[in-house]
């Protein structure tokens, strides 16, 4: 019997792997059988998820702090996991923040620093990881963490630099997904819509949001613990190997409508 997601021996990194969804993935990919590097800022943090993540899945695990805005900082990061495991298979871009305000309040400051991390950084990440161990290794599976905001607008939380640096992540995954083709690496990008998790939780059930997953989510909800899972082992997997270029909404279908 053929296990079509079988990730045994393989080395994934994770950024934004200190909380939330970065977190999920990281043990939805251990649980396939990867190694796990977590990447945050917050070095006590990530400990904390790689020992986790060891201790409960068996897997192989190191915890490397790095600011993503800094390219040394990711040079270096980049280093010291292949010093370890001399290869890299599976990166899934997920670091990122968001600023929420109307958009003539919005400061240069806020925009430059949206830009800086969410699509500079998830660059950064790739253009290292790329070039140091993918296309020497002529293999890899590149995951960019876009949003449906990268797709749509939305009149519910003001984000123009966070639609405008999504949107550029979807077209970043395009422009690398057609560059590395022939390194047979493929470049994907997931766009979740809300989710569920200690820091949405108290929004989402409030009675503004619950109305609004009625009007504008066919599935009338959002996202569970566990429900962008199956979407990044797919597209971690040798068994994606012809899916590339693609931004793919987890969002119970809100980018449907």
């Amino acid at each position: 019997m053929k296990n079509y997601f079988d990730l045994k021996g393989q080395v994934a990194v994770v950024t934004g792997c200190s909380t939330g969804l970065g977190v999920q993935m990281a043990k939805a990919l251990a649980n396939q059988g990867a190694n796990i590097v977590a990447i945050a800022r917050r070095q006590e943090m990530i400990e904390a998820v790689a020992k986790e993540i060891k201790e409960t899945y068996g897997v192989e695990t190191l915890a490397v702090r790095c600011d993503i805005t800094d390219t040394a900082a990711v040079e270096n990061a980049v280093k010291i996991i292949l010093d370890k495991f001399k290869r890299i298979d599976i990166l899934i871009n997920n670091a990122g923040t968001g600023a929420v305000a109307p958009a003539e309040d919005i400061t240069d400051d806020q925009f430059y620093n949206e830009v800086n991390i969410d699509l500079f950084g998830s660059f950064r990440m790739a253009r290292a990881v790329a070039k140091h161990a993918m296309i020497p290794a002529k293999y890899g599976r590149i995951i960019n963490i876009a949003s449906m905001y990268g797709l749509v607008g939305n009149k519910v939380a003001p984000c123009s630099p966070y639609h405008a640096a999504k949107g550029g992540v979807v077209n970043l995954t395009r422009g690398l997904a057609s560059e590395w083709g022939k390194y047979n690496i493929t470049v994907n990008a997931i766009c979740p819509g809300y989710f569920y998790s200690p820091l949405t939780k108290e929004t989402l059930d409030s009675d503004f949001f619950q109305q609004n997953a009625q009007t504008m989510i066919p599935l009338s909800r959002y996202g569970n613990e566990g429900e962008l899972d199956s979407a990044a082992i797919f597209l971690a997997s040798p068994s994606s190997a012809y899916v590339t270029g693609v931004a793919l909404p987890v969002d119970g279908g809100y980018t449907s409508m």
